[in-house]
């Protein structure tokens, strides 16, 4: 049933306003006149296809007229040529279809669907105002305004509605908005289960906790849907909304309206229409008068019923107080301009001059290069189809004002290609009266990521990056990590480049070592010196003679290599390292091991000392330390190609450097360089550690077995540190080893040696400076 709808009405007047503008001027199409079929839609497909297949009739036809069957449709000339309307999407892309097969030149002045926007599929469509994607483009600017990043949005469930929806889900995607929620909502209250469908739509909204609602809809289910919102109680939200709604009498008509919160909304930045208010007042003022209904009716009886279709009996109790509050409101011009532009394609088409249009018959198609192509002027203004058929002013953004229980549509900010608010004009329903916030997550700093919680995708926390990750962009849901040879501290937007880090000269640690170094360099040294001495005295003979200068030097030897772990390492040092500790050691224990034989066969063989004594000391006692150095650099050899302790850069050890430390490669290879020396300390242990010696006597064999015992210590405690550690600390272990391994042998073997040299010479005679088993032949003499 149809029903007086206000904005309709004027949209009607305004078409007919027009072409009468038209007609009378002399300017554009002088000697032609205009003229028009006009048809209520009712917003109803079905209404719609009525009239557009009279309208493809043809010329002269109308009623049950059909369409001829042509092969070439060229000199077809149908009932009208050209079609201004309908309003609404969906509407038009059901006659759009009709219209281009014909290709008539259809204006809408209303449908603002992005489907509409394919020239290839509508090659005839036109329209004056823009299209959704520039309106759903304003909306997100809006929401990135205010920072509403949690929204919802709802749409009637009609072409524009879907339309629009769509191209903010998807836009609103790659701005990081997220929408909590997407519905649809009938596009009449009356449709069954309408009522159940609007509840649900408001329960889901409350669920979400969302502050902002962007409606996609006509003016009657916008209505109800905010009806809905007010009787379920679901409180003052930001409702943002577009022309199809925000203008209409049929929303702010809602009781309790300003309750709803506060509304925004963006509609087309349309111009004025001079004379056009005034044209409607005498139009109102004539159908008072008798003379004016007469002849209304009289027109009404001659016209086709067919063609007039059904009467609105409301229409004619229509006065001019009921349209004149939407006068100023309901945006004429877009129907002014659709009809102009097919009139100055005429005159193109015509070539009309200022005395007159030829009389030349012209066919729809002939129309649409002159739509196409040319700029035209209404009212001063300058309008031209784009490639999409559409023209694009602008939109004006609108707040809804009330004053006195009256809404009045403060134009608060406009929007062409880039957006402008004057936000102290806009009073939002919060207590502050500034905006409120909408958001499941605050925007995320530099060097943060999102976190997802819940199960909406789009709803997360802001979580620092870790260290040795970066921030790499602004919707990144984690953090990059950086390559092996940088670094980042937590929050970091880039990498850095690792610094390298070993046991350098300047370091205290490093100093303190050296000192020590130093210090067990200089004591070796010392003693070597008292040893050259006194090389000749008892004391000096029985602890082997020149064989002790010559273990001293090796124990100089190794307390220097220390150098070899400080600094940057290389490949040459780490291949050394190894290899100096085990000769140096073993150069100092195959000196002790002929001493500790000789000691175990005069003490514990004596029947086979004799033969054996001279194998083991003088000159003979120097082959067996020549053939166990040779033993050791067999086993450096070995080592060298077995695998060899390789620079090794570690980039787990330290969060902002690369440790730079030698590896070991092969722990067989340790084991077999290393454990020959261990074999030697065993021997020389066993020889020398059950030896009895009298009180009155100098026990040579107590400082063997001490110092092997200081030895193995050492050592056990170096395997076991050095096996595991991964630092810096793992060269100071080495040094620590090198020198306790040194001061340790000298402590014990060497330095009471010095003491008595120094501190005690009257000692330093043959007969306290025996071997523990000198005193059997003596005793045997006896």
């Amino acid at each position: 049933v149809c029903r007086l709808f206000t904005d309709g009405l004027l949209w009607a007047l305004g078409m007919k306003f027009a072409i009468e503008q038209i007609n009378n001027s002399s300017g554009l199409l002088p000697g032609v006149t205009l003229g028009y079929d006009m048809y209520d839609t009712c917003f109803e497909p079905l209404v719609a296809l009525q009239p557009s297949l009279l309208f493809l009739s043809r010329a002269g036809t109308a009623g049950t007229a059909g369409i001829g069957l042509r092969c070439d449709y060229r000199e077809y000339q149908p009932r009208v040529t050209s079609v201004i309307g309908p309003h609404k999407s969906d509407l038009c892309l059901l006659t759009a279809k009709l219209f281009s097969s014909f290709l008539i030149p259809q204006v809408s002045y209303g449908a603002s669907s992005e489907a509409l926007s394919h020239a290839e599929l509508f090659p005839s469509f036109f329209r004056t105002v823009p299209s959704d994607r520039n309106l759903v483009e304003a909306v997100v600017l809006l929401l990135l305004h205010f920072g509403w990043n949690w929204i919802a949005t709802v749409a009637s469930d009609d072409e524009y509605g879907r339309g629009a929806q769509a191209l903010l889900l998807s836009m609103a995607s790659t701005d990081n908005i997220c929408i909590a929620f997407e519905g649809l909502i009938p596009t009449s209250p009356a449709e069954p289960g309408a009522r159940q469908q609007l509840e649900n739509t408001i329960k889901l909204i409350n669920s979400t906790k969302v502050n902002v609602v962007v409606l996609f809809a006509h003016s009657l289910p916008a209505q109800a849907l905010l009806q809905h919102s007010l009787r379920m109680g679901l409180g003052k939200k930001v409702w943002i909304g577009s022309e199809a709604w925000l203008l209409s009498d049929v929303a702010t008509s809602t009781p309790d309206i300003q309750s709803v919160g506060t509304v925004l909304g963006f509609v087309m930045s349309t111009g004025t229409v001079p004379g056009f208010q005034e044209y409607v007042a005498e139009l109102f003022s004539s159908v008072t008068q008798e003379e004016f209904c007469q002849q209304s009716r009289q027109l009404s009886s001659l016209g086709d019923a067919e063609v007039l279709g059904t009467q609105c009996q409301q229409c004619a109790n229509v006065t001019l107080g009921d349209v004149w509050p939407m006068l100023g409101v309901t945006a004429v011009q877009p129907v002014v301009v659709a009809v102009y532009s097919v009139a100055h394609a005429l005159h193109r088409a015509l070539g009309c001059t200022s005395k007159g249009c030829p009389k030349t018959p012209i066919r729809s198609w002939q129309l649409l290069h002159f739509m196409n192509t040319l700029p035209f002027e209404v009212n001063g203004q300058s309008f031209r189809f784009d490639q999409s058929h559409g023209t694009n002013t602008g939109y004006k953004l609108i707040f809804w004002a009330w004053r006195g229980g009256t809404v009045t549509y403060l134009p608060v900010g406009h929007y062409d290609q880039s957006l402008y608010i004057r936000k102290g004009q806009i009073q939002f329903h919060t207590a502050d009266k500034k905006e409120p916030t909408s958001e499941c997550f605050r925007r995320c700093q530099p060097g943060q990521f999102r976190r997802i919680k819940g199960f909406n995708l789009c709803c997360y926390d802001c979580t620092d990056c870790s260290e040795n990750t970066f921030w790499s962009s602004t919707d990144a849901t984690s953090c990059s990590p950086c390559p092996r040879h940088q670094w980042a501290p937590a929050r970091s937007t880039r990498c850095r480049d690792r610094g390298e880090r070993f046991l350098s000269w300047h370091e205290p640690l490093a100093l303190a070592l050296l000192t020590l170094m130093g210090l067990t360099a200089t004591l070796s040294c010392v003693a070597a010196l008292l040893f050259l001495q006194h090389l000749q005295s008892p004391l000096v003979q029985l602890a082997g003679g020149a064989r002790s200068l010559f273990a001293l030097l090796w124990l100089l030897l190794q307390s220097l290599s220390c150098c070899l772990y400080v600094g940057r390492p290389g490949a040459a040092r780490c291949r050394l390292q190894q290899l100096s500790l085990a000769l140096c050691l073993n150069g100092c224990l195959s000196t002790l091991l002929p001493k500790a034989l000789e000691i175990c066969l005069r003490a514990e063989l004596p029947s086979c000392a004799p033969r054996l004594l001279p194998w083991v000391t003088h000159g003979r006692a120097w082959l067996m330390v020549a053939a166990s150095m040779a033993t050791q650099a067999l086993l450096c050899w070995c080592h060298l190609h077995l695998g060899p302790d390789q620079l090794v850069a570690d980039y787990e050890a330290l969060p902002s450097e690369v440790l730079l430390v030698c590896g070991t490669q092969s722990w067989a290879a340790f084991a077999l360089l290393h454990g020959y020396n261990s074999c030697l300390a065993f021997i020389c242990f066993l020889c020398t550690f059950m030896v009895p010696s009298p009180a009155s006597r100098y026990n040579v064999a107590r400082g063997i077995t001490f110092a092997t015992l200081v030895y193995f210590v050492v050592w056990i405690f170096f395997v076991v540190v050095f096996a595991t550690l991964r630092t810096v600390l793992r060269a100071v272990t080495q040094i620590g080893t090198v020198l306790a391994t040194t001061l340790g042998i000298l402590a014990t073997y060497f330095v009471p040696k010095c003491y008595i040299l120094v501190f005690r010479p009257e000692l330093n005679t043959g007969d306290y400076c025996q071997s523990p088993s000198e005193q059997q032949p003596e005793e045997q003499r006896q």
